[in-house]
């Protein structure tokens, strides 16, 4: 069986690429088709992989990807595989399932997230009030586009009951749900590490993954916080961090981050996020979750036994989540033992089961 992976574009290293790692695990001879690639921006996890780009593999474009919003749908279009694979496995949340390819050629679309600039643009164009206004002007366009595209897949994988719901609502179809995947052989509970009494929130820094919030609610309870990541919002954080207790690392690697996750008291979860891979990681080490009740992190977390969920995205109700948490006892063995759900195997032997079914229909 011939197989092709589809990702929308390689200029960064998050939840959804490392989905994508574990496709190339499964199918190590299969290229990526992608409409940009940048080999440092995703941290080498891909060099040495076959990699076909679209015209819009320029360093312009790849360092200001939003500018390029509109033409996106076109240069998917044009990643055309014609009748060459069996099996065209894509990673998508947006352009990745609208490859071209020919008509006896099976698709699987693992989503994660219909395309958001087309529904909830509002949401995630905030930060940018001119792209904001130009994006409003071909939602119309992009909700048609990203509509017809999810029409296309043969089968549907949705990465929680959240975006399932969401790709019923927009493109009226069902899907299976199917987590993403934590390599439990890299993170797990760590015994030779002792709790070292900060609170942890990790990720990439951009607007909507609220960590301006964090540092608000923690410049006013003095507590010890630790932020990792790296990106645009950086420098505001900064600027917005008062308290002394309040600490920035850059991007950790995944060995990092297990000693990170094992040392933290809990790890703070203030965003809506179609599923929540970095909340899923710190169960797995036995750390409890203080989160948004929104989103994927409501299938992540349980309340009381492996986290304490907040209600409203503000300082107050973070801050009473945190004291909640204070005054709890958390059975690190139950939280570790509730992320095995997540591991990477159960997620390897679902994706080939549903291919196998999907070759022979």
């Amino acid at each position: 069986m011939k197989v092709a992976l589809a990702h929308d574009y390689l200029n960064q290293y998050g939840g959804a690429e490392r989905v994508l790692e574990v496709f190339c695990e499964i199918f190590p001879e299969a290229p990526i088709y992608t409409l940009f690639y940048d080999e440092e921006k995703t941290l080498g996890k891909f060099r040495g992989r076959e990699i076909k780009t679209s015209f819009l593999n320029k360093e312009i474009v790849i360092k200001n990807h939003h500018l390029f919003i509109p033409l996106m749908p076109f240069a998917a279009a044009q990643l055309n595989l014609g009748s060459e694979y069996d099996l065209v496995l894509s990673s998508s949340a947006g352009y990745g399932k609208g490859i071209s390819y020919g008509s006896k050629t099976a698709h699987i679309s693992y989503c994660h997230t219909p395309l958001r600039y087309a529904w909830e643009f509002d949401e995630y164009l905030d930060w940018h009030p001119i792209l904001k206004l130009a994006t409003s002007s071909v939602a119309w366009y992009l909700r048609y586009w990203d509509y017809s595209a999810g029409q296309k897949p043969d089968a549907l994988i949705a990465n929680s009951r959240h975006i399932a719901s969401k790709i019923q609502k927009y493109y009226n179809r069902q899907s299976e749900v199917l987590y993403p995947p934590v390599d439990l052989k890299t993170f797990y509970r760590d015994k030779k590490i002792q709790k070292a009494g900060y609170f942890l929130a990790a990720g990439r820094l951009l607007k909507y993954k609220r960590f301006d919030l964090v540092i608000d609610a923690f410049n006013k309870m003095k507590l010890p916080l630790l932020i990792v990541g790296g990106g645009p919002e950086v420098v505001n954080l900064r600027r917005m961090a008062k308290s002394s207790k309040i600490n920035f690392l850059p991007f950790a690697n995944d060995e990092r981050l297990r000693v990170l996750y094992n040392g933290a008291g809990a790890l703070i979860f203030p965003q809506e996020e179609d599923f929540g891979l970095v909340a899923a990681e710190a169960q797995a080490c036995g750390t409890p979750v203080i989160a948004f009740s929104q989103g994927g992190a409501k299938e992540i977390a349980e309340e009381g036994k492996t986290g304490i969920f907040f209600h409203h995205q503000n300082a107050e109700d973070l801050i009473a989540a945190v004291k909640k948490f204070l005054l709890s006892k958390f059975d690190e063995d139950y939280i570790r033992n509730s992320a095995k759900r997540f591991s990477k195997e159960k997620f390897k032997n679902k994706i080939l089961k549903i291919v196998s079914n999907a070759i022979i229909a």
